[in-house]
């Protein structure tokens, strides 16, 4: 597994394993911890486990596989105890954060020197938004995608935004990529 010609058909895959994530996670509504996913080859995965076939997409080249629940712990810290095992082709972390808008960050305290003060003053914003961050790596590839879902401010005509960029999220794709590296 993981031969260089894979690896670019599986960059491919990617983006849909990380959008039919956020689709899975989305269906369950707001609220909700952080999550993670292995991704492994659907065509593997039925040969190991061929009773799965029925329930998966088997157009899939990438299937999502829900994991146990991450601990409380500081996300970072969580991911670098993570090793993956070699089937395994990447991973994909779902979790929500708030966000300001451009011009209310350069009043926000230096989260480095003041993590607590930071903290507070996004959550109490009144201009704070809630978003769902979804961020995929694979094993043999430098970069990742990142998938933003902006939640909406709940009037009728307001739908969720969805943002798809590789360079939403450098620090997690860097975290999430540094758990294929240990061993």
């Amino acid at each position: 597994m993981g031969s260089p010609s894979e690896s670019g058909t599986f960059s491919v895959a990617l983006p849909a394993a990380v959008r039919e994530v956020e689709d899975f996670v989305a269906s369950a509504g707001w609220d909700q911890p952080p999550q993670l996913f292995a991704l492994v080859p659907t065509a593997e995965l039925v040969e190991r486990e061929p009773g799965l076939a029925e329930r998966i997409d088997p157009e899939a080249m990438l299937t999502p596989i829900a994991q146990d629940s991450l601990p409380d712990d500081d996300l970072g810290t969580t991911l670098a105890r993570i090793v993956w095992p070699d089937a395994v082709a990447g991973c994909v972390l779902t979790q929500e954060i708030l966000m300001l808008p451009p011009e209310a960050e350069a009043d926000l305290p230096d989260e480095e020197a003041d993590p607590a003060a930071a903290e507070k003053f996004i959550a109490e914003h009144p201009l704070r938004r809630e978003a769902r961050l979804v961020a995929g790596v694979l094993r043999d590839q430098e970069t990742g995608i990142c998938l933003l879902r902006v939640k909406s401010d709940g009037s009728e005509a307001a739908a969720d935004e969805l943002v798809e960029h590789p360079d939403l999220a450098p620090n997690l794709v860097e975290a999430l990529r540094s758990t294929f590296q240990h061993g």
